[in-house]
């Protein structure tokens, strides 16, 4: 019962100044959207980054060749080398560059298919883009975990035979050919006619190339072609393999597969371990989570400054709040009012403050979350973790902050409380 007459009191004493009170709440606010907007915007993005990466499995290696030693890696001596190691499933050469890509026109098609053929010169072009464009082999696909949503990946014929042809992004196919459903159609890439064969989902590569088709549109602009293919295109691409990427049987053998490449590119190049690079995927998703939860750390500190600023303007108000009511506390006691009841009384409107700051600083941080959201078109999500950590903060800084000023208004005494004239 008195702890219920308390809280009435608490409520009437916060309510009777609406501006102080806001303004007084006002720290607190913007102490949790900080913490909870920063906090929620570095997870969505480390998460996004982390799905990317995940998304091409765990399994998965990359190997760069710097300095070939005058033994360049051709593109059979690289599967023979792969089936020499009991723990790697599938390798495949990779190779990219930047071309500019237009849209054949449909009238100059014709009926002619494009495998097995050079490049043509009679097209017309309705408009271009510029394309990253990744010359690899058949299993490419598999290793990275490319999602074919139309058509097929090429093969090793096509890689032998240097075939003109290519599978690109959905991203793409929308905005240079007009659909998705563009398997038959053709594309020009620096000026060659190319058989589009397969459309892949759009960011399930790891090259992260692409461009901003307005201020809050980001599209992946990919074609993959086979790697002989590429090389023909592009004079800056060498026909030696100087960059491969390999995919272990399972993910419990990536440790093992590591070591056999790196012991049989040390055979290679002279036990030169500076000629050459294996990078391990399941690291780059460790890395990732570490770097993660040191910027949330690292921000959320940053914010949680915030949060202690505004139990400063809690603690400074409540002093204010405790002398303006020193007659009011003098009567309390006069009737009976104990220590711990007027002590109470005080704490619990320092709580109300700072839990009420809190409640519309957490509204706030999910409609700016909303807000961002549709700004760069990304979803991201109120961390509930976080929130919970605010709701905690806010408690204790109402506590810690209001203990001092209800434990002075808890100690005034009531004859001189009753003389008080303010």
């Amino acid at each position: 019962m008195m702890l219920r007459e308390s809280f009435r009191m608490s409520i009437k004493a916060v309510t009777a100044n609406k501006l102080r009170t806001f303004l007084t709440m006002l720290g607190i606010i913007i102490g949790v959207m900080a913490l909870v907007v920063l906090v929620s915007i570095v997870n969505g993005a480390s998460d996004s980054v982390s799905e990317s990466i995940n998304s091409m499995g765990t399994n998965t290696l990359t190997v760069r060749i710097s300095d070939n030693k005058d033994k360049p890696l051709t593109f059979s001596g690289l599967n023979e080398l792969a089936g020499k190691l009991d723990s790697v499933e599938a390798v495949s050469v990779t190779a990219s560059g930047q071309v500019t890509a237009s849209r054949q026109s449909s009238s100059k098609q014709g009926k002619n298919t494009y495998r097995n053929a050079s490049s043509g010169s009679d097209s017309s072009d309705d408009g271009t883009e510029t394309v990253n464009v990744t010359g690899t082999s058949g299993t490419y696909a598999d290793i990275m975990g490319l999602t074919l949503t139309a058509g097929n990946y090429f093969n090793l014929t096509d890689v032998d035979n240097h075939t003109y042809v290519a599978v690109i992004s959905q991203d793409l196919a929308e905005d240079l050919v007009g659909s998705r459903r563009c398997v038959g159609e053709s594309i020009r890439l620096s000026g060659n006619t190319f058989q589009i064969i397969g459309v892949v989902e759009s960011g399930s590569s790891s090259s992260g190339m692409g461009r901003r088709r307005n201020s809050s549109s980001y599209r992946s602009y990919e074609a993959y072609i086979p790697f002989t293919t590429l090389v023909r295109l592009s004079d800056s691409v060498s026909p030696e393999v100087t960059s491969f990427a390999a995919a272990a049987v399972d993910e419990d053998h990536i440790d093992q597969a590591e070591a056999e490449l790196t012991e049989a590119m040390l055979a290679r190049l002279d036990q030169d371990s500076d000629a050459f690079s294996v990078q391990n995927q399941a690291q780059i998703v460790e890395t990732m989570a570490e770097v993660q939860n040191t910027m949330a750390m690292m921000l959320g500190g940053i914010a949680a400054i915030s949060l202690l600023v505004g139990g400063i303007g809690i603690m400074n108000i409540m002093l204010v709040s405790v002398s303006e009511r020193t007659r009011e506390i003098g009567i309390r006691k006069a009737i009976g009012a104990s220590r711990g009841l007027i002590m109470l009384q005080f704490l619990i409107e320092a709580i109300l403050l700072s839990l009420t700051g809190c409640a519309i600083g957490l509204f706030g941080s999910w409609g700016l979350l909303k807000i961002v959201g549709m700004i760069n078109e990304t979803t991201y999500h109120l961390s509930v973790p976080v929130a919970a950590v605010s709701v905690l903060f806010s408690s204790l800084i109402g506590i810690v902050f209001g203990l001092y000023p209800a434990n002075k208004a808890a100690g005034r005494n009531p004859i001189e409380a009753l003389r008080y004239t303010g």
